[in-house]
């Protein structure tokens, strides 16, 4: 019999980057044992994947502080970066982390985030997001490829 052969497309690698991100951001735990559990527990099995999904991990942590300032001073209406729930502040991380350091088209993460935001957020998390993010571009006068 064939066996199973599951490949995630980009948006489906993204997501589940940014559950990893956001289990490692809540459980404070970036062990390799936790991010291989992670893998198990969501039949992460596609190396390609395992090595986006960790990319992803390392780059966010090794960048947090500098990425937290960049979100700080990005907020709109006087917010301060304790104010925003944990969802939304990971998936600020995902994207800014992606539009900055990756250089992936501002557009196409910005449009996915804003997605995983009405999938796991709360209602006003999308046009908050797309509200800082869309200040980060303007910022730092990112173009289209």
């Amino acid at each position: 019999m064939w066996g199973l052969i599951i490949e995630m497309n980009r948006t489906t690698m993204r997501e589940n980057a940014f559950k990893c991100l956001y289990e490692v951001e809540v459980q404070n735990d970036i062990s390799e044992e936790h991010i291989k559990m992670f893998f198990e527990n969501n039949n992460i099995e596609d190396e390609e994947v395992k090595e986006y999904i960790l990319d992803i991990i390392n780059g966010v942590s090794s960048r947090k502080d500098e990425i937290i300032n960049i979100i700080s001073a990005h907020l709109i209406d006087s917010w301060k970066y304790e104010r925003v729930s944990k969802v939304n502040k990971t998936l600020l991380k995902l994207a800014i982390y992606e539009m900055l350091y990756k250089k992936i088209d501002f557009k196409i993460i910005i449009n996915e985030v804003v997605e995983l935001a009405k999938r796991y957020s709360e209602v006003s998390a999308p046009s908050f997001i797309n509200g800082v993010l869309a200040n980060v571009v303007k910022n730092y006068k990112l173009s289209i490829k």
